[in-house]
């Protein structure tokens, strides 16, 4: 879903460098936002087996409710709500058209794996169980769980992790499901040429949130995020709003809080120091806004991270 750098695109990889596929599982446990905002330059197919929920994509809402799949292009921005308080689970494959594509140019190759490499061609939406393809795609999405050595079920031991493998064996299974599934699609002609009008509201979210990655250890105003899309200051706040569900000054200081919590995981600064690098100038401030967010302070949010160690 992109073409520029962004705080929603996400910088981790999905898989490895040889081998860019990985699964997610996510468990809801309550309502709010079970994945944020984000996009990658990887495609990716969701299964949800049931539950309530809210899947927010570009612009557009979708509400799930029953067994179904959704599908991700790549550079779209995407989110995932839960709407109750039930336990269910979201798993998701997510991975690089180019693990596909054939040296040789056969049909194949020309008329399907390189359009969807270009963004030619797009994935369908959603398929429902009502549709032919459901069953044989659902069939070959179980594989790749399988040969990720994982299931969906509740039993599982997986919990809100990715997954990747660097296994012979399960690279090909997990290859040759995956081609079955773009076979199966291509046979029910599911796929959809570009359309060429992008829409320029989500290019324009999606260069604020690259402005935030880019400078959140600044000094950030409304006005520097307008300016970089031309857009006046009230009518890209509502934009931003119904966009992402928050206004902009809130998400900077999420996105902040969320390089504090990650700086604590992963280094040994003093809390001052993390207070200045993630843009706060007034340490009571920061401590507010780390409370606010984590229902703790910093200090003991590092220590809880070291028990857990520990146990």
């Amino acid at each position: 879903m992109e073409q520029q750098s962004s705080i929603l695109k996400e910088i981790r990889p999905h898989g490895t460098k040889s081998f860019p596929c990985a699964i997610y599982r996510t468990h809801s446990v309550g309502k709010g936002t079970l994945v944020k905002h984000h996009w990658h330059n990887e495609a990716e197919i969701l299964y949800f087996s049931g539950g309530n929920f809210r899947l927010e994509i570009n612009m557009e809402s979708f509400s799930i409710q029953s067994e179904c799949f959704y599908f991700i292009n790549p550079g779209e921005l995407h989110s995932i709500i839960t709407e109750t308080s039930e336990s269910h689970w979201e798993d998701a494959v997510v991975f690089s058209p180019d693990i596909l594509s054939f040296d040789s140019y056969d049909e194949a190759q020309i008329h399907l794996i390189k359009p969807i490499q270009n963004g030619i061609l797009l994935f369908p939406r959603h398929l429902t169980p009502n549709h032919p393809a459901f069953t044989p795609i659902r069939s070959a999405f179980m594989d790749i769980l399988h040969a990720f050595g994982q299931m969906t079920s509740e039993n599982s031991p997986a919990r809100d992790n990715a997954f990747v493998t660097d296994d012979l064996t399960s690279q090909l299974y997990i290859k040759s499901s995956l081609l079955y599934i773009l076979a199966t699609l291509s046979d029910h002609r599911l796929f959809t040429p570009t359309e060429k009008n992008l829409d320029k509201r989500v290019e324009s979210i999606k260069t604020a949130l690259a402005y935030i990655k880019d400078n959140y250890k600044e000094k950030i105003y409304i006005t520097d995020l307008a300016k970089q899309v031309n857009l006046n200051e009230q009518y890209f706040c509502r934009l931003f709003k119904k966009a992402i569900g928050c206004t902009p000054i809130e998400y900077v200081n999420e996105y902040r809080i969320k390089q504090t919590r990650r700086l604590l995981e992963e280094t040994d600064l003093s809390v001052t120091e993390i207070c200045l690098e993630c843009g706060y100038n007034n340490l009571g401030n920061f401590l507010r806004e780390f409370r606010k967010y984590t229902k703790t302070t910093p200090l003991q949010y590092r220590k809880n991270l070291q028990k857990v160690k520990i146990t």
